[in-house]
């Protein structure tokens, strides 16, 4: 196994330096993906002056996490995402970011959620790299997955053939064992009941109707097909059949995902590299783990995302993303 990424302050202002007089200011552009049910919307960005420029498809996490990684159930912006984007664009990366199906601007895209399937994002992740790597401007087509959209973008790599896959956040348990870890201790014994009852069913594939209304909210019969198809993968096991290059990001300072998801992930990989950034959390900025702080820079975009992650994944991208015949 490869040793953690260490990253010195001295260096990483000498290569942002460097980086940022090499590449200057990116310039954004739309793009769209057409499905058969309709448009998914997103962003390029690329690198200003950069000859065919390796390319990294950037997945959102979970719920309603737009491409530059705000949530509608989040007051503010955080534009983790966006800046993301733009750190590489400075290093000579080229990203695309997008609204995932039933998001933002790919809000038509979506279907009802009792249609709803977990394969439909890790199939249309797939779709934007095979789009991509027909696009004769670009090298080679990494996916960079945050949070949930580590998950997906596992899926979707070895689905796609990427050149390349980067986790930021991921988890390594299933949605399903992590739900049960949230849920422990916080429920009356009585719907605890009810809950593992309904867990172990939606693990076996069986719908549950009707559900107690004080777990409606977690488990209405609607979002249990959803559910279904999302507790059959166990990133552990996804990430360990990857034929690409792999790096998997994690801060120390995450509230949401803890270095030993990270941890479990690269060991589940031979070969993977691991890069745990110090101070960083989940939305990539340098926080203390203090509630109050960490709350706020969930809504505050002027707080700039780590330069220890942009550098982190741009090296990994350079040297590890095989460029394509």
């Amino acid at each position: 196994m490869s040793r953690p990424i260490a990253v010195h302050l001295r260096s990483l202002v000498l290569w942002f330096a460097i980086g940022a007089a090499a590449s200057g200011h990116a310039a954004e552009t739309p793009i769209v993906l057409e499905t058969p049910t309709g448009q998914l919307a997103g962003t390029l960005e690329l690198p200003t002056g950069a000859s065919k420029p390796r390319l990294a498809l950037i997945i959102a996490g979970s719920g309603p996490t737009d491409r530059d990684g705000n949530s509608s159930l989040i007051p503010g912006r955080n534009d983790s995402l966006k800046l993301l984007a733009a750190g590489l664009a400075d290093a000579g990366i080229a990203t695309v970011r997008y609204d995932k199906r039933g998001i933002g601007g790919s809000h038509a895209a979506g279907p009802a959620e009792a249609a709803l399937r977990f394969e439909m994002f890790a199939d249309d992740a797939a779709a934007w790299v095979a789009r991509l790597k027909a696009d004769p401007r670009f090298a080679s087509v990494a996916v960079i997955g945050h949070s949930e959209g580590s998950l997906i973008g596992m899926l979707a790599a070895q689905q796609a053939d990427a050149a390349a896959f980067v986790s930021i956040a991921g988890i390594a348990d299933g949605a399903s064992t992590l739900l049960r870890k949230q849920l422990e201790g916080k429920l009356p014994p009585d719907l605890e009941k009810e809950s593992e009852r309904i867990l172990a069913a939606l693990e076996s594939g069986v719908i549950v109707d009707p559900v107690p209304p004080a777990l409606a909210t977690l488990f209405r019969p609607s979002v249990q097909p959803y559910l279904i198809s999302w507790f059959k993968y166990v990133p552990a096991e996804r990430i360990a059949g990857l034929t690409m290059p792999v790096l998997v990001v994690q801060g120390n300072t995450d509230i949401q995902v803890d270095v030993v998801q990270a941890n479990r992930l690269h060991g589940a990989r031979a070969g993977a590299k691991l890069a745990i950034i110090p101070g960083m959390n989940h939305v990539f900025k340098h926080v203390r783990a203090e509630p109050e702080l960490q709350v706020a820079s969930y809504g505050d975009p002027s707080l700039p995302v780590s330069p220890q992650l942009v550098k982190a994944i741009a090296d990994f991208l350079h040297q590890d993303s095989q460029p394509m015949n």
